[in-house]
């Protein structure tokens, strides 16, 4: 089976709290090949811009001012079935709701401050990787 690739974003919360390097080796322990890391501090019009399909949503200014209050951590990850499995490793939205092992669970604390972001289709995975990678450059 060809492998794919997806997006992930490790959010400000988590590297807040020092959770990088284990949310990084809970990604490479699912079977996860890093093709591409960046840690960066994105401007308010960037997060606008990346998260403008929510403009519309109530939770659409709260979750700009939080991307934006710390660095973030940008991945591009490969693995076959990418998209599906990089979701069911992050877990539920709530972390409340996750299961047991998955990263929200672990690492986040609310539905707010839930640790990281993932594609949620091919499509998607496909704008966000060259929104953060735009020379898709990877090793």
């Amino acid at each position: 089976m060809e492998k794919k690739l997806t997006f992930g974003m490790i959010k400000p919360d988590a590297v807040r709290a020092n959770h990088v390097g284990a949310v990084l080796s809970c990604i490479e322990n699912a079977g996860f090949t890093i093709k591409a890391l960046s840690m960066l501090q994105l401007s308010p019009a960037t997060v606008a811009s990346f998260y403008s399909v929510h403009a519309h949503r109530p939770f659409y200014k709260d979750l700009c001012a939080f991307i934006a209050s710390g660095p973030v951590v940008a991945m591009v990850l490969e693995k076959e079935s990418a998209v599906l499995d990089f979701r069911q490793l992050m877990g539920a939205t709530n972390p409340l709701e996750a299961v047991d092992g998955t990263i929200r669970k672990l690492f986040g604390a609310s539905i707010d401050y839930n640790a990281i972001h993932g594609s949620d289709s091919e499509e998607t995975a496909a704008l966000e990787i060259s929104f953060f990678f735009p020379s898709k450059d990877f090793v």
